[in-house]
């Protein structure tokens, strides 16, 4: 009963427009928020895979190729140990990986429906950590006179040989599973020297064009095959850390160097998609403080209409907690329904779009990181309103001496 009668003293001058418009505005703040968190963490496994076709985590450069200079000198597109320290400054490369061609004639030999397939053929190899599938027995012992060489080879290559090559030739086309089995014979020659080596294909890759070979067995190879003294790389493999970023095409652009294939442009695209949700989730976030303030300022002006009531239950015996606890018990209400109604606007968003990455095959996240932001945000503001109400009853609060 006691409690009752304060109730009907403090809730004189409540404005429910005002708790309305706070309500509703901290509402679609906050659903902006998470509703984008969410979308950000479904659409991150589109470039975190592989195999997507956003996924740019990785860029092969090389030095443009232009005029004569390179007719005459084999090594003005090799990358010197300076060019790849200056690369390896860069904020937004992680780690730099170098390709490691071989130097010395290579050519392949397979039987296929009894016809004899003989081609030559260039060989690379790079550091087994920049590779998108490791392979069973991807290694190679010099010391093992029998052993086999494993070959990673593109995925595009195979798809070249069978929609053109075989397609024009009337050759057999043939799968991915097909081509692993096929035994393969290896012929190096340089240096003076011949051998024949035992190969097969390993596995194919989807992010790097080339045909490789594990370092152990490339080393030795240039070791005993090649007349070539440089051993720069003319290529190399980056991981970034921003795939997109304007200030990797810049540095490429300003020291003449170029990406393999369209791999840019989808970094772009992945860029873009990032700093597209940053812009949302920023927007969203500047409504949720704009309503934070705007329930400031009208809990203020209601403490201030009160000021007279407050001042007598306080003389009457009762703390600055005890009065406080009936506004703060408006906050708490008003933060919770606008929390649990945040978060069951973002599930049904999220309905919008999940249909349309399964149908891709996305799968997207768990919830449970953008209904963990929601809570920690508003938990955040309801302190924040909470220190508000406290700080401004304190003041009324009448202390001995004070006037």
């Amino acid at each position: 009963m006691k409690q009752s009668i304060v109730w009907r003293l403090l809730r004189h001058n409540i404005s429910a427009k005002q708790l309305a418009g706070y309500a509703i505005a901290n509402l679609l703040g906050l659903t902006i928020v998470v509703a984008a968190l969410q979308f950000y963490s479904d659409i991150k496994g589109i470039w975190n895979d592989d195999d997507s076709f956003i996924s740019r985590d990785y860029i092969i450069i090389s030095r443009k190729v232009s005029g004569i200079g390179s007719i005459f000198r084999k090594d003005a597109t090799n990358f010197s140990e300076t060019d790849i320290a200056e690369i390896e400054r860069q904020p937004w490369a992680r780690r730099v990986g170098k390709f490691t061609a071989s130097g010395f004639n290579v050519s392949a030999n397979v039987e296929m429906g009894g016809c004899g397939l003989s081609t030559a053929l260039f060989l690379e190899a790079i550091p087994s950590e920049f590779f998108d599938i490791i392979p069973d027995g991807w290694s190679y012992s010099p010391a093992d006179s029998s052993a086999t060489v494993p070959i990673i080879l593109s995925k595009d290559y195979l798809t070249l040989y069978n929609f053109g090559f075989a397609s024009a030739r009337g050759l057999p086309q043939i799968s991915e599973g097909m081509i692993s089995m096929l035994p393969l014979r290896l012929s190096i020659s340089g240096n003076g020297r011949q051998r024949y080596f035992k190969a097969r294909i390993a596995g194919f890759s989807s992010r790097l064009n080339t045909i490789a070979v594990p370092e152990e067995f490339m080393t030795w190879a240039n070791a005993n095959f090649s007349e070539k003294n440089s051993t720069d790389p003319s290529r190399l493999i980056i991981e970034v850390s921003s795939p997109g970023d304007p200030a990797i095409t810049d540095f490429l652009d300003n020291n003449g160097y170029e990406s393999a294939g369209d791999k840019a442009d989808n970094g772009r695209a992945s860029y873009f998609l990032a700093v597209s949700t940053a812009v949302v989730i920023t927007i969203g976030a500047v409504i949720s403080l704009l309503a934070f303030f705007i329930l400031l300022l009208s809990i203020d002006l209601l403490l201030q209409k009160n000021r007279r009531v407050i001042n007598l239950l306080l003389m009457q015996g009762y703390t600055p907690g005890a009065v406080g606890r009936y506004y703060t018990g408006i906050v708490l209400t008003i933060n919770s329904i606008v929390t649990v109604g945040a978060i069951a606007l973002m599930l049904c968003v999220r309905l919008l779009w999940k249909g349309q990455l399964s149908s891709i095959g996305i799968e997207g996240a768990s919830p449970l990181i953008a209904i963990s932001a929601a809570v920690i945000i508003m938990a955040a503001i309801t302190f924040g309103n909470i220190r508000s109400i406290t700080g401004t009853i304190n003041r009324i609060f009448p202390r001995p001496g004070r006037r």
